[in-house]
């Protein structure tokens, strides 16, 4: 745990810092899942990172997390115990929203740390949403249509921000604020693209085996589309463009099962190094 005001002894400190972010319901201590050796602890030991893993609320919008990282990183930058050489970002699924969030609302305040950002990897992320909670939007109307259905709709609105942001990716306080968000209306997010300047990557996962039908379908890893991980969108206004040698499916592979991967432990390090 960092405390600004005080912060620990940490002799282990390198100028490469890797910041570790979670995804939607989950917290810090899982990307050490099944036994096998985390990303971050691989990264530190093969090219001298110091991995930081960050815990948020993943129940609040994603844009007011990425403010709130935003701040958090400036005075990460601020108290390092040593130089700070480079930032490095890994984010899972939705933390890949807080990130590029984040980006944005720094350059908006003028903050320094955006400037010591190299590269950010992408896991899993929604970049355009995912399709459950579109089907859960779609039932919160169905619902909705008689008095005998209603209550449970009220038991389905009972879902975070969060979540609902994860219908199409929102990433900014602007594609949600003053709208009611269990509406069922049509993508109407702020087009942002990549951050300028620094090095992004994705990894996409999908549940089929290679070159299977199920490749670029709805479902996936299980949660996130191939398509919505790579930031591809048929409108131009949002597709975020990764070159081909920045990006990496893997195969029969599931959302969470992307904080293991010895496929993608072996990318990271192609990529870092």
């Amino acid at each position: 745990a960092l405390d600004w005001q005080a912060m620990p002894v940490m002799p282990e400190a390198t100028g490469k810092i890797l910041v570790l972010i979670h995804g939607l319901c989950m917290n810090d201590l899982q990307w050490d899942i099944n036994g096998a050796q985390s990303h971050g602890s691989m990264l530190a030991q093969a090219l001298g990172y110091t991995p930081l893993y960050l815990r948020y609320n993943s129940g609040l919008h994603a844009s007011i997390n990425g403010r709130e990282l935003s701040g958090q990183l400036e005075k990460m930058l601020e108290h390092w115990p040593v130089e700070v050489e480079e930032i490095t970002v890994l984010a899972h699924s939705m933390g890949g929203l807080l990130t590029r969030g984040a980006f944005h609302y720094a350059q908006e305040d003028g903050l320094n740390w955006p400037g010591y950002l190299k590269n950010i990897i992408f896991l899993g992320t929604p970049h355009h949403g995912a399709p459950l909670e579109r089907l859960g939007n779609l039932l919160d109307v169905v619902l909705d249509l008689t008095s005998y259905t209603a209550p449970f709709s009220r038991i389905g609105k009972l879902r975070s921000a969060g979540i609902t942001d994860l219908r199409h990716g929102h990433v900014l306080d602007e594609d949600w604020h003053g709208r009611d968000r269990f509406h069922r209306k049509p993508d109407a997010r702020k087009g942002m693209g990549l951050p300028e300047g620094v090095a992004c990557y994705a990894v996409a996962a999908t549940l089929s085996a290679p070159d299977g039908a199920l490749k670029h379908s709805a479902i996936g890893d299980g949660l996130v589309p191939v398509s919505s991980a790579l930031g591809e969108h048929e409108d131009g206004h949002y597709e975020l463009v990764f070159t081909p040698e920045s990006q990496l499916t893997v195969y029969r592979t599931g959302h969470l099962e992307l904080l293991s991967s010895p496929e993608v432990a072996q990318q990271l390090l192609k990529w870092l190094s």
